[in-house]
């Protein structure tokens, strides 16, 4: 992979907080040459505890120093500059109004399916006001590691 594409990747993981591409469990398929992010079952795991979703947007994702790409990945400020422009509060509602009423019943959560992706707009849009915080701990991890 070349350094941008390799960025845009971490930057994405760190977003989303996934924890699952590591060395033991890249998740990445390459298919006709071309790369597929796949599984993204262990993103946003805010969600297991729903209660501080707030206090999880505003968190660093210490774990990005296990990315399998991150010694790739020297584009990452420009990765968050060229997604910030992309991902607008208008356009995160609009994908996460795409989720299935289906996908959003939970019998541990309280709430109608609107209101649980009211939370998810607003945990992402709150994630990327902030991008600096996880950008920043990427930067730190990738001066670590090389």
């Amino acid at each position: 992979l070349d350094s941008a594409l390799a960025s845009k990747i971490v930057w994405l993981d760190a977003f989303l907080t996934n924890v699952d591409r590591t060395a033991r469990n890249t998740n990445m398929l390459s298919w006709r040459n071309e790369l597929w992010l796949i599984d993204h079952g262990a993103a946003l795991y805010f969600h297991h505890s729903w209660q501080n979703w707030e206090e999880q947007s505003l968190k660093p994702f210490v774990q990005i120093k296990d990315h399998v790409l991150l010694g790739q990945a020297d584009e990452i400020e420009k990765a968050d500059e060229s997604s910030r422009v992309i991902l607008t509060a208008e356009k995160i509602k609009s994908i996460v109004s795409l989720i299935p009423d289906l996908w959003l019943q939970n019998e541990d959560v309280q709430g109608s399916a609107e209101a649980m992706r009211e939370v998810y707009s607003n945990f992402l849009i709150s994630r990327i006001q902030h991008s600096a915080i996880f950008v920043n701990e990427a930067l730190h991890a990738r001066q670590s590691l090389i």
